[in-house]
């Protein structure tokens, strides 16, 4: 079985001092429409929210070559 690494998202933030609480915690509200779920980067556990930060920066990385799709 493969490990994820998965962080709570304080301890997220904390890591990756670009990404606010505030925000990460509207992407994690917004993940059935943003794509986070499907890419799997966001991992509930009855009331307790994990990010997998190995898929959200994939995530990331769709959205940044989509972007720049788009502009050319």
């Amino acid at each position: 079985m493969a490990t994820r690494n998965l962080r709570r998202v304080g301890q997220f933030c904390k890591e990756n001092p670009a990404f606010t609480d505030a925000g990460v915690r509207w992407l994690i509200f917004n993940s059935a429409n943003n794509g986070l779920d499907d890419f799997g980067a966001i991992v509930r556990l009855d009331r307790r929210v994990f990010i997998d930060a190995d898929r959200f920066f994939a995530w990331i990385e769709s959205r940044s070559g989509n972007a720049q799709r788009e502009a050319a």
